[in-house]
Parts: C-alpha cells; structure tokens; sequence
C-alpha cells in the first residue's frame, strides 16, 4: 500500500469513528434516562405492591441481573453481526421490559414488576457493550479518551430520567393511567424506543465489522471458557474485571436501598429523585476528564483513586440519618464518581489487553462478571437491610470497595520487590 493509500485509509478511519462516536452518544443519551427513569421508581413501586422493602429492592435489583442475563446473548449477536444489531436488540428488549413494568403499576401484579425490570436491564447491557463499540476503531492510545466520552455523554438523559420519572413522569402516568407511578415506565419505553431507531438507522457501517471482528473468527473461533481461560490467565484481565465487580456491587447496593432509607425519613419522591440524579452525575458527569487522566496517567492509579472514592462515599452514607440528606448527597456521588474512576480505567485495560477474534467474547464476560456481581448484590442489600440497617450496609460496602486500591498497592509492592533484592 502506498503512503498516500495509508492516509486516506487513516482519514476515513477518523470520519468513520467520528459518526460512530456522535451515533452512539445520541444512543445512549435516551437509553439512560430510560434506565434511570425506571430504576428510580422500582424500590419504591415494589414496596407499595408489596409492603415489603425486600420485595422493592428485589425488583430494583432486577436491572442489574436482567443485565447480567443479557450481556452475554448480546454479545454472542454482536460477535455473529456486529454492533449495531446486538444495541438495537437490547434496547428494544428495554423498551417491552418498560412496558412490562408500567402494567404492573396499572394493574397491581407485582410479578409483572420484576419481570419488566428484568428486561429493563437489558438495556443497560447495550450500553454497556457502546462503550466498547466506541473503542473498537480507536488506536491503543486513544480507547481511554473515547471509552470516557461516550461514558460521559449518557450524562444528560441519565441524570434527567429520575426527575423526568419521579416528576413529569407521575403526572403523565396519573393522566394516562391513573396510577402516577406507571408514568416513569411509560417515559422509559418511548426513550428505548428512541434511541432503539437511532442506533437501527445510523450506526453504519458497523464499527465491529470494519474493525476487522468479522463472523467467522469472532463466532467460531473463540468459545466462552476459552474467552474465560484468556481473562483469568491475564494479569490486568483480572485487576480490570476485580475493579468493575467491587465498584459495581458498592455502586448497587446502595444506591438500591438509598430511595427507601430517604423515604424512611419523610423525604418526597422528587428529592429521592434529585439524590439519585446526582449520584449519576458522579457516575457519568466527569468522564471524559477520568479518561484523559488514564490516558496520562495510566489504568493503575485510575483505578486506585477510584477504590477511595467508593470508601469515603460510602462512610459518608453509612453515618447519615434518614431525616437528613446532606451526608446521602456526598456520600451519593462519591460513590458514582469512584464507579466512574473504575469503569473506564478497567474498560482501558480491557480494550487494550484483547483484540482479534477474542475482543467480544472476553469484554461480555467481564460485563456479565460485573453485573451479575451487582445484581447479587442489589438482591443482597434488602436482606441485609432488613437485619440490620442502612448504615451497616454502607459500611461494609465501602470496605470492599476499597479492594482495587488494596491491589493496585500490592501490585506495585511485587513490581518492586526485585530492586529491594538487588540493593
């Protein structure tokens, strides 16, 4: 290939990412506050179905499991056709979930409510899996800056989908329904919808395909216990998929009971729905700085930054009373902004450890560890709450979350073990 061949390869390379980047960003930006509109209101939903704030957690943890039911499916369709069918399929698998749930509000099943969030969920999984698709035509150097950029921009709907639910959303759902709380559920399906047909009409060609990933070696090539084999054998595999497991399980179990330890304390809906907002700007707000900073810096102290992070927060909650919220608020978004520091630093080292025929299958696996992780921990949470409290779950959250510094520190102690020898 000539020079001037390379450069204009290079060229379309970078208008190509450019679309790809600015499709999934308009994606993600309805597909979150979807999400959110809907997890917002589930712990609360549940327990007014029910009575039982183990049942309401149960079925806001359900989002985090139906993610982790449907990471791998997902990524076994995009490994088969690529990207852009493997997102739209989650996001209309959303969109029905939503639905789902919005019936068990009108009509009173609560059965319905877990079932809808399960598919819910599976939403998070697609966009989950554009993180990666925003990386796959991005050099090594440059997956940091682009996997932040797109964790960024789910942002604004995220952030608007709690207030939008537990605000407008009541009023509409009361207007259509009757029953305020299907209007979170029916916002959330029309933004899957949305984001279901930008993603369907623009995401060509697809970024997985020009990559190179195509059918036969992404497919055929690479089982899911070799993928697992490939990760487990892989020094930052492991750091990057510990990091995401600790940060998501602190990130879920107490965001899940935080609506009702605030309700417990006489706090109205929209506030819990302004605590939550936050905490998603903490998870989202900064990311394109966490990216930069890897890129600079490196995955590591990223990664180590992120693990005190999700310990302060979560001290700051755990000795915070239901009646106040200042400490939730702190507490709230350190928490989200520490999930962030974890989250695209080890998505970096994910993307930058495997490439070829192996890059799907391993980044589903870690994906399906990390939610599945968090949905264990979402169910866990009502249980624990229920025999203890709020702050005991806090608490302890915040010590496991400080497990990726603990290895961040271990990993730099071993580096050096070698020049204290010699010396």
């Amino acid at each position: 290939m000539s020079t001037n061949e390379a450069t204009v390869d290079a060229i379309d390379t970078e208008v190509l990412q450019r679309r790809t980047l600015r499709t999934l960003i308009c994606g993600v930006v309805p597909a979150g506050a979807a999400m959110t509109s809907a997890y917002s209101a589930a712990a609360v939903l549940g327990e007014e179905l029910t009575g039982s704030e183990t049942l309401g957690a149960l079925a806001a943890a359900c989002l985090t499991i139906g993610a982790a039911l449907a990471t791998l499916p997902l990524a076994h369709l995009m490994a088969l056709r690529g990207r852009r069918p493997g997102i739209v399929a989650g996001y209309a698998t959303a969109g029905l979930g939503a639905l789902t749930a919005a019936l068990a509000a009108i009509t009173g099943w609560y059965i319905l409510l877990p079932l809808g969030i399960l598919g819910v969920g599976a939403g998070n999984g697609a966009n989950l899996a554009a993180r990666y698709a925003a990386a796959d035509l991005v050099p090594e150097e440059g997956k940091a800056r682009a996997i932040g950029n797109l964790v960024w921009s789910s942002t604004i709907g995220a952030v608007l989908g709690p207030t939008i639910g537990l605000g407008p959303g009541k009023r509409l759902g009361k207007t259509l329904t009757g029953v305020e709380l299907s209007g979170p559920y029916l916002a959330a399906a029309a933004f899957f919808a949305i984001a279901g047909m930008i993603v369907y009409l623009r995401l060509r060609p697809d970024p997985l395909t020009v990559a190179g990933v195509t059918k036969s070696d992404s497919a055929a090539g690479v089982s899911l216990r070799a993928a697992l084999g490939l990760l487990a054998s892989s020094g930052p595999g492991r750091l990057a998929v510990g990091s995401m497991v600790a940060g998501h399980v602190v990130m879920v179990g107490v965001m899940t009971m935080t609506p009702l330890h605030m309700k417990d304390g006489g706090h109205q809906l929209e506030l819990v729905g302004f605590v939550i907002s936050l905490h998603i700007i903490g998870m989202y707000g900064l990311s394109p700085v966490v990216g930069w900073l890897t890129y600079r810096i490196g995955p590591h102290p990223v990664i180590a930054v992120g693990g005190v992070m999700l310990l302060v927060g979560s001290e700051f909650a755990s000795h915070t009373d239901p009646e106040h919220s200042v400490g939730v608020f702190t507490g709230l978004f350190l928490i989200g902004l520490g999930w962030s520091f974890g989250l695209v630093a080890s998505s970096t080292l994910i993307a930058a450890e495997f490439d070829g025929p192996e890059r799907v299958r391993v980044q589903g696996l870690a994906d399906l560890t990390m939610t599945a992780s968090g949905g264990l921990a979402g169910l866990g949470s009502g249980l624990i709450v229920s025999f203890t409290d709020f702050r005991t779950l806090s608490h302890y959250s915040g010590i496991l979350g400080f497990y990726p510094t603990a290895a961040v520190a271990l990993i730099f102690l071993m580096r050096r073990r070698p020049s204290f020898r010699r010396s």
